[in-house]
């Protein structure tokens, strides 16, 4: 199946009913725009973060990952200009009080307009001009345009006079900006360098947006690489396409993959560019590169009174480094992954015979193998021959109920790319039957060699 040809329905209904996501507060009604991962949606995620880490951390020099808190100081948030402009362009309708973001009424009537290039009074225009209606009840009658800031603001302190406000992050990023001098020295560090992290933000978003693309709660995996500046149209033209290889790595074909360079940029940005993964519901942003320059580390100097430069040991000369930032949705990512490997495969259509099958990259899977005994009455045997022997190396599933047949098609549906089959031979020859998940082709090893047999075959 292409991408086009998927829907949505179908992958929320399989991500529920195969333990991938589950809506969150289920029993409770749900709370809009909040998902729960369940044990499968857990497990491939964290792979996901895996794979992040081995390529931005473990095999680049000079890169270290921290775990900053979510909770900062309120002036973070007054020197990266979120409280003061944070925002959403947002509108209600007249007729049905539906609210909505003008820039994806827009988007959605037409991809080609690109409402992020707009300003407020134009977005306004042009919904006016075109008489885009209301996606809820068709009417067009719409309040002018308001700014609706996103950040989820608290309190800090137990008595009504001692407390303060304070905000959950919107963005990972700030933490590595504020410990720039901290990772800078503790790791001797010289330029250039970068700090990644993973961790959880959140956004007061209004709209609902796609099962898992748009939440209030949700992860990113950062990466910040300070430079000199002259040094930093390079690297944002190398992690650009530093972040398509990633993706692709993953199992995700070129074709579904585009560059979308910014219109209208932040007064202190000199380029800004997201990678957009084509979903069932269309073009979608999972990766976004940006040349910060020196201005999220000039605003924290001017913020805290500290100075926020690096000495460079060769010239002795102090200045503010450039950033280029290269931010991945983790749950973005997620659900683009689930997107791509969907499938509806025709095995015998004379007999209707079609099998579900995830086609997950070996590296992401939640399991990397099930352990099948081919009876009952081998369970036992297939549990200390096999499963127990590999269950410590990687993640491992053990299904008993049912033919072989329909676990074989279960395990497809979840992505398990190879099956592991216990036979009433095996405890003679010492030999298990390993079913390959995408070409469905049998080979017969011995049991010693089985370890090595996936771990060869789910290395990313």
């Amino acid at each position: 199946m292409n991408n086009q040809e998927k829907t949505m329905d179908k992958i929320v209904a399989l991500c529920k009913n195969r333990g991938f996501i589950f809506a969150g507060s289920d029993i409770y009604g749900g709370l809009a725009n909040t998902w729960d991962y369940g044990p499968l949606g857990a497990r491939l995620k964290n792979n996901v973060k895996d794979t992040w880490r081995k390529r931005f951390i473990q095999e680049r020099r000079n890169s270290f990952e921290i775990d900053a808190d979510i909770l900062m100081h309120p002036r973070v948030w007054e020197a990266s200009g979120h409280v003061a402009s944070f925002s959403d362009p947002l509108l209600d309708c007249k007729e049905c009080k539906m609210r909505f973001r003008a820039d994806n009424l827009i988007d959605d009537f037409d991809p080609e307009a690109h409402a992020d290039g707009m300003t407020k009074e134009e977005m306004f225009d042009y919904i006016k001009a075109h008489s885009i209606p209301c996606p809820h009840c068709g009417k067009h009658n719409f309040t002018d345009i308001r700014e609706f800031n996103l950040m989820f603001q608290t309190f800090r302190g137990v008595t009504n006079n001692a407390k303060s406000v304070i905000y959950l992050r919107p963005e990972n990023a700030q933490g590595e900006y504020v410990n720039f001098l901290n990772v800078q020295r503790t790791m001797r560090a010289k330029l250039p360098f970068s700090i990644g992290q993973i961790g959880k933000a959140f956004r007061n978003e209004i709209t609902p947006g796609n099962f898992t693309f748009r939440t209030i709660e949700f992860e990113q995996m950062e990466f910040q690489t300070f430079c000199h500046e002259g040094d930093d149209t390079g690297l944002y033209n190398y992690f650009k396409e530093y972040g398509k290889r990633y993706f692709m790595d993953l199992g995700i074909p070129e074709e579904h993959l585009r560059f979308h360079d910014h219109e209208k940029l932040a007064h202190y940005a000199k380029a800004a560019c997201d990678i957009e993964f084509l979903f069932p519901f269309g073009w979608g942003e999972i990766n976004g590169t940006h040349n910060r320059t020196n201005f999220d580390l000039t605003r924290h100097q001017e913020y805290s009174g500290q100075k926020m430069e690096y000495l460079d040991p060769d010239t002795n000369e102090k200045f503010i480094p450039f950033i280029v930032e290269s931010t991945y949705g983790l749950d973005r990512t997620v659900l683009a992954l689930i997107c791509e490997a969907y499938d509806e495969e025709v095995i015998d259509a004379e007999k209707n015979d079609t099998r579900v099958v995830l086609h997950l990259s070996p590296a992401v899977a939640p399991f990397k193998c099930a352990v099948l005994p081919l009876s009952k009455k081998l369970s036992e045997a297939a549990i200390t021959n096999v499963y127990d022997k590999i269950k410590g190396s990687f993640m491992t599933d053990f299904d008993e109920t049912g033919s072989i047949g329909k676990r074989y098609r279960r395990e497809d549906e979840i992505g398990t790319p190879f099956c592991v089959t216990y036979d009433f031979d095996s405890e003679n020859d010492g030999c298990v039957t390993v079913r390959e998940r995408d070409s469905m082709e049998q080979v017969r090893i011995p049991i010693g060699e089985l370890e090595a047999y996936i771990s060869d075959r789910i290395k990313f």
